[in-house]
């Protein structure tokens, strides 16, 4: 969805700024860990929360040969900052995948990531 004035906004990797995005792509360097079917019950200017799913590429025997999985999430965007490229646009600096039920090996029940600015 496109931004609309005063919308804290979520950048993608191509430096687009997405607002309630239904699919969003967290590995921007190989597309092996993405959000998808994202249903975005809260978004307003401190924070966000959705529903959906991570697909993560197991990378087994190696990622170009491995196989996606799903992992239902909650997905949490907070501390929204300045956007550097666009000064008056604030953005989500932070998001937080909650795995409700399984989850990719060696991840924890909640990971938290930084942003792009």
């Amino acid at each position: 969805m496109n931004q609309q004035s005063g919308d804290t906004v979520l950048v993608d990797c191509f430096w687009k700024a997405q607002v309630r995005p239904s699919n969003f792509i967290l590995a921007c360097g190989d597309g092996n860990s993405r959000l998808a079917s994202l249903q975005w019950t809260h978004w307003d200017p401190g924070s966000a929360v959705a529903r959906g799913f991570n697909w993560v590429n197991d990378c087994k025997p190696y990622c170009a040969a491995g196989k996606f999985h799903s992992y239902p999430v909650i997905v949490l965007l907070e501390n929204p900052k300045s956007w550097k490229k666009h000064t008056r646009t604030q953005h989500y600096a932070q998001m937080s995948l909650v795995y409700t039920e399984a989850r990719p090996a060696g991840y924890a029940r909640v990971v938290t990531y930084p942003l792009w600015n």
